[in-house]
């Protein structure tokens, strides 16, 4: 009990309680700061940039985490040793969270499972898997897509690779399994994955900016892949708003001036399109 008082107070069942819901808490305002903060970031410094404030939920709950397990006076590693003793006194809280979270480990990996049976059977992609050793998975080449076409969705998935995505999206699934009661949590998987993907868009078409309307074309066409993927990196399909603002993003270039008014009115249309 000694070791645990300098960290969690005189009754360390209910301060390892407290400490990891006040940890959720932290993550719960930032994520909430980051979904503002994101959209001017966007606009006024890049995709990019926004992407990268999905740190911040990161590194609060590695510091939140940090703070509750620090040994403090106690040798290394006895203040865990000990946690791990008082764990019965928090009742049956535990098992929840513990039923929780390996039902949703369960539902991750049945997801991956049917998308690399659809990858096997050719109709998977665009896609990256692989912690380890990433690889791109295109659609199958039936005619669907321009040779053009799948240039694109070939530099769109280097990108994944290039930033090291499909490592992050692995954290991103870990966070959920953790937090699995977290709404908070689930909402900024959302969104990263989502900003996740304008960043590579931007990367894309920055290289290539006569491209513009002919990628706007391919999202419109990757966006029937409905398989979900929860390790790797995928073009969002589940719903309808997040190919609108890959599109828009486009669009917003467009009116800049880097291309020129068919090209735009090619975009509106394909807006037009996918528009609920």
């Amino acid at each position: 009990m000694n070791d645990l008082q300098p960290i969690l107070g005189p009754d360390p069942a209910l301060g390892l309680l407290a400490g990891f819901l006040g940890a959720n808490v932290a993550v719960a305002a930032t994520v909430l700061a980051v979904a503002v903060a994101r959209l001017p970031a966007r606009r006024a410094l890049g995709p990019a940039a926004a992407y990268r404030l999905w740190l911040a939920p990161l590194i609060i709950a590695l510091a939140s985490l940090l703070v509750l397990f620090t040994p403090g006076d106690s040798e290394t590693g006895s203040a865990a040793a000990a946690l791990a003793a008082h764990m019965p006194h928090l009742g049956p809280i535990p098992a929840i969270w513990g039923a929780g979270m390996v039902a949703l480990v369960a539902l991750f990996t049945l997801a991956q499972a049917r998308f690399l049976a659809e990858v096997r059977a050719g109709r998977g992609g665009p896609a990256v898997v692989g912690l380890i050793a990433p690889r791109i998975v295109l659609p199958a080449d039936d005619g669907r897509y321009t040779p053009e076409e799948r240039e694109l969705i070939r530099a769109h998935e280097r990108e994944h690779v290039a930033r090291k995505d499909p490592r992050a999206a692995a954290v991103v699934a870990l966070f959920q399994c953790l937090c699995w009661f977290n709404p908070f949590a689930h909402l900024a998987a959302y969104l990263l994955r989502l900003d996740q993907e304008l960043a590579c868009d931007a990367a894309v078409v920055m290289h290539r900016p006569g491209t513009r309307v002919l990628y706007a074309r391919t999202l419109l066409k990757a966006q029937l892949a409905t398989t979900p993927l929860p390790f790797g990196c995928y073009w969002p399909a589940r719903g309808q708003h997040p190919l609108e603002v890959r599109i828009a993003s486009l669009k917003r270039r467009t009116d800049r001036g880097r291309a020129g008014p068919q090209g735009d009115a090619v975009v509106l249309a394909l807006m037009d399109a996918i528009r609920p």
